[in-house]
């Protein structure tokens, strides 16, 4: 049995502002294997950036924990000090941010700033830590590493500053990556580089990954398991295969109806906007955007469903004695499409690469 290194229980955040207490993260619970990826997916403001900052312990100041655990090998973060999580933020745990042009310092040399974790949690000497941050720098495709180690950030494209910043994030070989939408600020093409790069990186150094995006395309062939969120909660979770071949609640429809492929006539959006978190709806948030919403969606928060061991979904519309309602069939069209078509694009970058 795989061995699970971090586990969330019934995780409960609320912002406090001015107009009252926004109940961020409501009820989230996942767990994450040695050496497996999990995708957190979902609209902007679902909750994905908030959960896995909680777990580097770098929550805003107006932000607190009213509730839930987060075990790192059996040890509940929540209760770490300051000073405990500073040593645990780069060495165990690492984050690839989503700007790398603001998550690098403009003033410092690059090979500095992927030296400077190994001098601080491992107390390399500076020799060394340099040595070693030469070595990540050519592992994550810097050309010319030797000639570019003393160069400052913005003689880097974006796509090599991206790398830069997995270097940073990769150099004390964590054990947990949390990569936070890493390739939204890049181009098609350096994305497909970077999520294989990543890919790589992950086999060579034995970390487990947890990839949070907007978008459900882009995790198609990085992730082994996917958990959807909406409005605070995760509403479905599975391997990707199920989530993708068999999804059961009707935002995770949407999501997927919404992936772009190169034959589209036309981009689907889910209609309508997310539900106020100052004062969440009694029943399932989803319901106000759900064309197959029925009563009790507005009455009562639903269970999770068990779908097979490994996949679940919470929604109504897996009781016994709700309808019977499949997902559009444009939705398995449009996956199989874009399954070709991420296949096409990795072949070629591995073909660029080999050539």
């Amino acid at each position: 049995m795989t061995e699970n290194i971090l586990e969330v229980n019934h995780l409960e955040i609320n912002f406090h502002t001015y107009a009252g207490d926004v109940k961020a993260i409501r009820d989230v619970s996942f767990h994450l294997a040695k050496g497996e990826t999990l995708a957190i997916v979902g609209e902007s403001g679902s909750g994905k950036s908030v959960t896995t900052k909680s777990l580097m312990g770098l929550l805003a100041n107006n932000a607190e924990v009213m509730g839930g655990e987060i075990l790192y090998h059996g040890e509940d973060l929540l209760k770490k000090s300051e000073k405990q999580m500073e040593g645990i933020r780069g060495k165990d745990i690492a984050t690839i941010f989503q700007d790398p042009m603001t998550s690098l310092d403009p003033t410092m040399r690059i090979g500095r700033q992927i030296a400077e974790p190994l001098m601080k949690h491992k107390h390399f000497k500076k020799e060394k830590a340099m040595a070693q941050a030469l070595e990540i720098l050519k592992l994550v495709g810097i050309t010319d590493a030797e000639r570019r180690f003393k160069d400052y950030p913005h003689q880097f494209s974006g796509g090599q500053r991206q790398r830069i910043v997995i270097a940073i994030s990769l150099v004390c070989y964590p054990e947990i990556l949390i990569a936070d939408e890493p390739t939204t600020a890049l181009d098609v093409t350096i994305q497909a580089q970077i999520l294989e790069l990543m890919k790589e990186l992950q086999s060579k150094i034995e970390t487990s990954i947890i990839f949070i995006t907007h978008d459900l395309g882009v995790v198609a062939g990085m992730a082994d398991r996917v958990a959807v969120m909406y409005a605070g909660r995760i509403i479905e979770y599975g391997t990707v295969d199920e989530v993708f071949y068999n999804p059961q609640h009707p935002y995770t429809w949407g999501l997927l109806n919404s992936m772009p492929t190169l034959d589209s006539e036309h981009l689907y959006a889910i209609p309508g906007t997310p539900p106020d978190l100052l004062d969440p709806p009694k029943g399932d948030a989803f319901a106000a955007r759900n064309d197959y919403a029925m009563k009790i969606d507005t009455e009562q928060q639903p269970p999770f469903f068990d779908v097979s061991p490994t996949h679940a979904a919470a929604t109504w519309l897996l009781h016994p004695d709700a309808p019977k309602v499949t997902p559009p069939v444009e939705i398995q069209r449009r996956y199989k499409i874009f399954s070709e078509q991420q296949e096409t694009k990795i072949k070629a970058n591995q073909n660029l690469a080999e050539g």
